[in-house]
């Protein structure tokens, strides 16, 4: 504003800014680690340097599942197209062969002495649409095979039996292509963050899992895997090395009934990767949590498998996941709205191993919690105690400046006589 209105050169404006900027300090963030899941659940890994290829092609009907949806209608396009052409071409060989392309037996006078192979087909054209005809069993009416060519019985059988190959193959993997696992995962869905908080006395890390279909997965279990570079003590670095970790599940198999959304609970123990991470290390840990959940489709029976992972990141200390299942009218009803919201809460700040050496942390921090808790109870009651004075005091003076004053009148006899109006 002050160079607009020519005060300040705008010279030395530009100056006196670039000034401050170099002597701020410029912090490098570090940097980011590439997923090995992502959030989606799509994995994270690029395969190079494969030098035996043929594998992929003696398993040829898993590749064109795995194929592309426009590359496998390509595929099957052309062999639709190749098939029709090839056979079309057998057929005008079979045709030329028998003399049935030479222009004398198209003479009505020696119709009823010459019987073609196939009637009606003069040209490729002809023996083209034939081809089609046969294969897609369409007969229109106008060409159709005759006993005189035993050749072209066999060349018949022989379309037949490959149109039916190609036509299994391509139901089979459209089939195969729409009902595949990862299609019913797409409706699985997790919380964006996790979260580690307090349950039962013990640090816990906590995520929401939900499924939007009425329709249930059958044996749900949760798995969880700490994906971290490593180095052994001999010296061998392990890029991605997994480890499991268990889940606190108060059901002895580790089955889980989702009918609505839960929140899955890892205790963090000695046996838990997490047991010497506390807030202040949680940041600078290069480590990434999977989670995998899976199950038997109750409509189809396919078993399904839906993935994500969390990094330091998106892992919130001290926070806890609002309840989202009310009971409205005799109904539970699911505000998924709320699926990701978290609340903080009071939670310590050190590590689990550092919690079970000194119970009290815990403690102290939720007898700070309750203090703060109701200090900012007292703040707000009082506050509405001034709001509501306030508006009292704001009453009384509106009300003070509505009332009339008296008014007193002269009578002509020179008495007064004061009236209220």
């Amino acid at each position: 504003m002050l160079a607009r209105k020519s005060i300040i050169p705008e010279e030395y404006v530009l100056a006196r800014i670039a000034a401050e900027n170099l002597r701020k300090p410029r912090i490098r963030d570090r940097p980011r680690k590439a997923r090995f899941i992502a959030k989606n659940g799509a994995c994270n890994l690029a395969h190079k340097n494969i030098r035996e290829q043929g594998r992929f092609l003696q398993d040829i009907f898993t590749t064109l599942v795995d194929l592309k949806w426009r590359h496998t209608l390509v595929i099957f396009t052309m062999s639709f197209l190749c098939s029709w052409l090839l056979f079309a071409m057998m057929w005008w060989l079979v045709a030329f062969a028998h003399g049935d392309m030479d222009p004398s037996t198209e003479n009505p006078a020696n119709s009823t002495k010459w019987t073609p192979c196939v009637t009606c087909v003069r040209s490729f054209t002809s023996a083209f649409l034939f081809s089609i005809e046969v294969q897609v069993t369409i007969g229109f009416g106008g060409r159709m095979m005759t006993e005189e060519c035993p050749l072209a019985i066999t060349v018949l059988i022989l379309q037949n039996i490959v149109g039916l190959i190609i036509n299994a193959v391509m139901l089979g993997c459209i089939f195969m292509k729409t009902a595949q696992a990862h299609r019913r995962a797409e409706t699985l869905i997790f919380s964006r963050q996790a979260v580690i908080a307090v349950r039962n006395g013990k640090l816990c890390f906590m995520f929401r899992v939900g499924d939007l279909r009425k329709s249930m997965i059958i044996s749900a279990s949760v798995r969880i895997q700490v994906v971290r570079k490593t180095t052994t003590p001999e010296g061998e670095v392990i890029p991605i090395h997994q480890v499991d970790i268990p889940v606190d599940n108060p059901i002895e198999s580790n089955n889980i009934f989702l009918v609505a959304p839960l929140i899955i609970c890892h205790v963090i123990d000695k046996r838990s990767p997490l047991y010497d991470i506390s807030a202040s290390d949680l940041a600078l840990q290069d480590l990434e949590l999977i989670v995998i959940l899976e199950g038997v489709v109750e409509t189809t029976g396919i078993t399904t498998q839906a993935r994500t992972s969390y990094v330091a990141e998106e892992i919130l200390w001290g926070h806890r996941f609002v309840p989202i299942v009310t009971e409205e009218e005799g109904v539970y009803a699911v505000d998924y709205s709320k699926f990701g919201n978290t609340v903080k809460v009071a939670a310590p700040r050190c590590s689990a191993r550092e919690l079970d050496e000194k119970p009290s942390i815990l403690i102290q921090t939720l007898q700070k919690s309750e203090l703060s808790h109701q200090n900012s109870l007292r703040k707000r009651n009082s506050m509405r105690r001034n709001n509501s004075i306030r508006r009292s005091n704001s009453m009384r003076r509106t009300n003070s400046s509505l009332m009339v004053p008296k008014v007193q009148f002269i009578t002509p006899e020179g008495s007064q006589s004061a009236s209220e109006t």
